[in-house]
């Protein structure tokens, strides 16, 4: 069984999920898997990229062809590398292709860790990644770092929440007071949390857009808060030719071309860089923050607010979509 992605929107599927064309295959029994703002964004029709359908999860190898993913193995996915699979929106999904990309992708995860919080594994390698391209783009380790996160959705959260763990000196700010409020409630983040237009101006070091689009307004707000010379890093969502007028910048190109180019905001020198994606050593970094770091330093189990048979995930995805949800749901299998 598994929730397929048609012309009509997500659907419920019964048949046994098939084997795709590849070198290899992996069959795997997903154990867990979250709900990601990008799967929404799919099924409204406002992503842009290749499919990645149902991509946070835990699962169990049960079958196959490659050495080093063997029967009982416990993995994650890395949806960044190229490969023919099914969604994992599933109680089993198929994954094939050159055994190389198949070991890359489907990372081994601990055996004893519990699935509700390695369920974070692939968000977190994304937070990681960010981080790393704002450390590069910088010169400069986090460490000490003035770091502005602007977006408190999951990803904002965890971006936060790692920059934090690293040692940077962080801020988190939203347009809406809901997020910034369920942030607060549940404790999910030991740094300052408030509106976006309070953020301070011209004093942060790093400003990450991390709202689900790249919106002017929100950028707009990153500018005004990094110091001359800071870097304002693009983590959002962008389209081709996106651009803001007064900012000599390609937007799209920026991010997925994880560049860094300066800039002049209203005379202001700045930089403007990008974060796209991930890398195989993201995964590493991202389970090795959620096996080291204990849930005080990095609560994300916090971050979950429902928890869901797969039978109800296309009613809920209808639901997410004509509603704000907060937090993370998971989908049990």
């Amino acid at each position: 069984m598994r929730v397929e992605l048609g012309a009509g929107g997500p659907a419920l599927v019964h048949s046994e999920p098939p084997r795709p064309q590849g070198e290899h295959a992996v069959r795997v029994r997903v154990e867990l898997a979250g709900l990601c703002r990008s799967d929404l964004k799919e099924v409204a029709g406002n992503r842009h990229g290749v499919s990645q359908f149902g991509h946070e999860l835990v699962a169990v190898v049960e079958e196959s062809s490659v050495d080093g993913l063997g029967p009982g193995d416990r993995v994650t996915l890395d949806p960044n590398v190229p490969l023919e699979r099914g969604t994992g929106f599933a109680t089993t999904m198929w994954a094939a292709g050159p055994a190389e990309k198949l070991r890359a992708a489907l990372p081994v995860v601990p055996a004893d860790v519990d699935a509700r919080r390695l369920v974070f594994t692939e968000p977190l390698a994304c937070a990681q990644h960010c981080l790393g391209a704002a450390a590069r783009h910088l010169g400069e380790a986090l460490a000490g770092q003035r770091v502005g996160v602007l977006g408190a959705g999951t990803a904002g959260a965890l971006i936060a929440g790692l920059a934090h763990a690293l040692g940077a000196q962080v801020i988190l700010g939203n347009r809406s007071q809901d997020r910034t409020d369920f942030l607060r409630d549940r404790a999910v983040l030991d740094a300052p949390i408030g509106p976006l237009e309070e953020m301070p101006s011209g004093e942060l070091d790093i400003a990450i857009v991390a709202t689900s689009f790249v919106l002017p307004e929100v950028l707009r707000e990153a500018l005004r808060t990094v110091v001359p010379g800071g870097l304002v890093l693009l983590y959002g969502g962008t389209a081709p030719g996106d651009a803001l007028p007064g900012l000599d910048c390609d937007l799209d190109s920026v991010r997925r071309g994880e560049l860094v180019t300066t800039a002049s905001w209203d005379g202001k020198p700045v930089r403007v860089g990008g974060s796209y994606g991930t890398v195989q050593d993201d995964f590493g970094a991202a389970v090795r923050a959620l096996v080291e770091l204990d849930p005080v330093t990095l609560p994300v189990e916090r971050m979950i607010t429902e928890e869901i048979p797969l039978t109800a995930l296309p009613g809920t995805i209808r639901t997410h979509l004509a509603t704000r949800p907060l937090g993370k749901t998971l989908i049990h299998p």
